[in-house]
């Protein structure tokens, strides 16, 4: 067996397995990739642009965590009655909230970081996963450099964390 195949089966596209959704999704890789796009930058580029602006976000806008409580639930209460036709009710009661917390400054921290890409000439985009076939049909390679997206633009992603955009068609 040539040292090609053990990595093309590697990458087969593994999103038609029969899994779990929140396996499925976490595991293969099969969600869409999320990403800030600009046609021409190179990947190392990008993220080193994504993580200043993340950092000056960060900054700007601190993490600011609260401690919240969901609200209780009341069980009422039920009338219970044996074979022999005596009944007693059982007395309702209440189920406290549950404890949680919430980053109340994130989704603010999310629109600055958003800003800050823009202003970089960057689009948050989200590119779906590619078809088996053309996985296993694409040669093994990474995106270097980010092309220009096309509505059939897809993406296959790598074991080692990377990905390869593949416009089709």
């Amino acid at each position: 067996m040539s040292p090609i195949a053990p990595r093309q089966r590697m990458r087969q596209n593994t999103c038609m397995r029969p899994v779990p959704i929140i396996a499925f999704l976490i595991l293969t890789g099969c969600a869409p990739l999320t990403i800030y796009h600009k046609a021409g930058v190179t990947v190392d580029r990008m993220e080193r642009d994504t993580r200043a602006c993340a950092v000056s976000a960060l900054r700007d806008v601190p993490v600011n965590t609260q401690v919240r409580r969901s609200p209780a639930r009341y069980v009422p209460g039920q009338r219970v009655c044996d074979a022999a036709g005596t009944c007693t009710t059982r007395r309702g009661y209440y189920i406290p909230g549950d404890i949680y917390t919430v980053d109340v400054h994130k989704p603010l921290r999310a629109g600055v970081e958003q800003q800050c890409m823009a202003d970089r000439g960057y689009a948050p985009v989200s590119i779906p996963p590619c078809p088996s076939g053309v996985a296993r049909a694409a040669q093994v390679a990474r995106t270097v450099v980010l092309p220009s997206l096309t509505p059939t633009s897809c993406v296959i992603r790598n074991d080692n964390g990377s990905f390869q955009i593949v416009n089709r068609g």
